[in-house]
């Protein structure tokens, strides 16, 4: 349902439709994305991660209008929702290998720092 999709979109966002449909675009090459380029898969789980901050104002959004969409019908619902948001930053990091590279490249950094 378009509309339940739509509800997400902050009024402030000009081209609601326009946002759903490039928003779905994505969502659908990150997928397509995962799976037939495991090679950039680390890339790629810090495309999704980033993914789940843009569109964390439009959780936001359905809050603060108390908006119902998805089942979300509560102001106690979209709020724990927006707890939510976080932990699929990190599982989109943690899933990819994304914070592990992370660490690695740290731990490198931080040794080069103390032996230079």
């Amino acid at each position: 349902n378009a509309d339940a999709f739509l509800a997400q979109v902050p009024p402030w966002l000009p081209g609601p439709e326009a946002a759903v449909a490039i928003s779905g675009l994505v969502e659908l090459g990150m997928a397509v994305a995962l799976v037939a380029l495991p090679r950039w898969r680390v890339q790629v789980g810090w495309f999704v991660a980033a993914f789940f901050v843009v569109v964390f104002p439009g959780n936001i959004s359905q809050f603060l209008t108390q908006t119902d969409a998805f089942g979300l019908n509560s102001d106690l619902a979209r709020f724990v929702r927006l707890l939510f948001q976080p932990l699929l930053v990190v599982w989109a990091l943690w899933c990819t290998g994304a914070l592990r590279a992370l660490r690695t490249w740290w731990r490198a950094r931080r040794g080069e720092r103390e032996q230079g």
